[in-house]
């Protein structure tokens, strides 16, 4: 039926990072935006007002004294959510980051609605009852999660035709196979499933906590133990005194979130991160990279950092996660450290947990 030219299907993937959305058959995601939103509670100005109008004449209440109704249902209707890299980058007083995936399953489902409005309406411009859905889904996903996007996706959005794809199926056959083991390391994690003849061999395939976020995470952490605080955009102001000559003032806003500061500050550490780390070519070794040449970086507020073997001290936790006890401030991971095994072990893990006859051809195509 959509096999013409006429209407293109679309294509969106939600990551437990980012959410790209776009055309099926195109090169690249026509919107790729975080997967985070910010939420600000609107039971505390609704709540007030319904005390003075349901008080009548007798006395007020005392409103410390009202047990709210924090019952889910309701209080979701009160929270009003920004999504997108804009609205989320602009600081709003008591405005919460809050994530829909909790540990690569959809925790929000209010989140995720809000995450597809903005890539239909703000991004890509479409109406969802018109064109066919293809939606990308993790290897893990349960057949309840796959029920409620099916609901949502047929009874809310009215989508004509939907597919749900596995991520692992889709990487295969944009390389042009049918049959290859994907490593495919995230922001929350990092998962290895192999794929035959288009299909994911569900027993073998292997998760680990360490993805993008939490190397972002091992860097912050890495650069504060040296002193140096990255400062969130929205805490200071930049002022020139004399031309090319600048001021830093620190601006001070009592309300901000403690998950909003978190959320500013990984910006800038995932952007370091992605300018000036890289996999050492050899495994890392406190000694052999002491010396190395430092890398410069000059943060938001004007002040440069010079980064040395961190840079390749933090991508190396992907292919040896024991590196992580030597990370200050890493101490609440370190325990767990020692169950979580690098890339070189998940994939051979993965390979062995596959039929014998198959397991040359994923040694020799790993995407």
């Amino acid at each position: 039926m959509y096999g013409g030219d006429e209407v293109s299907a679309i294509v969106i993937d939600l990551g437990s990072h980012t959410c790209k959305a776009g055309y099926a058959g195109e090169d690249a995601p026509k919107a790729v935006f975080p997967s985070v939103v910010g939420s600000i509670d609107q039971m505390d100005v609704d709540d007030s007002d319904n005390l003075e109008k349901n008080s009548g004449p007798g006395p007020v209440p005392d409103s410390k004294n009202i047990v709210r109704p924090f019952d889910s249902e309701k209080s979701k209707g009160k929270r009003k959510l920004f999504v997108g890299s804009q609205t989320l980058g602009y600081r709003r007083d008591h405005m919460e980051v809050l994530s829909p995936i909790k540990d690569g399953v959809v925790a929000d489902w209010d989140i995720v609605e809000s995450i597809w409005d903005h890539g239909f309406r703000d991004c890509l411009l479409v109406d969802p009852k018109e064109h066919p859905m293809l939606l990308a889904e993790p290897s893990s996903n349960s057949q309840q999660q796959r029920e409620k996007t099916a609901e949502l996706m047929f009874e809310k959005y009215e989508v004509p035709a939907l597919f749900l794809a596995k991520n692992a199926v889709l990487t295969s056959f944009a390389s042009g196979r049918a049959t290859s083991l994907v490593v495919d390391s995230g922001g929350g994690s990092t998962t290895i499933a192999p794929v035959h003849d288009g299909y994911v061999v569900q027993k073998a395939v292997q998760s680990s906590p360490i993805g993008g976020e939490f190397l972002t995470e091992c860097l912050m952490k890495s650069l504060e133990s040296k002193g140096l605080t990255v400062k969130p955009r929205y805490s200071f102001k930049r002022k020139e005194i004399r031309p090319g000559e600048f001021q830093t003032v620190d601006l001070d806003l009592p309300n901000t979130t403690e998950s909003y500061k978190l959320y500013s500050q990984r910006v800038i550490a995932s952007d370091i991160k992605e300018c000036v780390c890289r996999a050492p070519d050899t495994p890392y070794d406190e000694s052999a990279y002491s010396n190395i040449p430092m890398t410069s970086y000059e943060l938001p507020d004007g002040q440069t950092i010079e980064i040395g073997a961190d840079r390749f001290k933090v991508p190396d936790v992907l292919f040896n996660p024991s590196l992580v006890q030597t990370i200050p401030g890493m101490e609440s991971f370190a325990e767990t450290a020692s169950s979580v095994r690098g890339l070189p072990q998940m994939v051979i893990e993965s390979i062995n947990k596959c039929d014998v006859d198959i397991r040359r051809e994923l040694f020799s195509s790993i995407l």
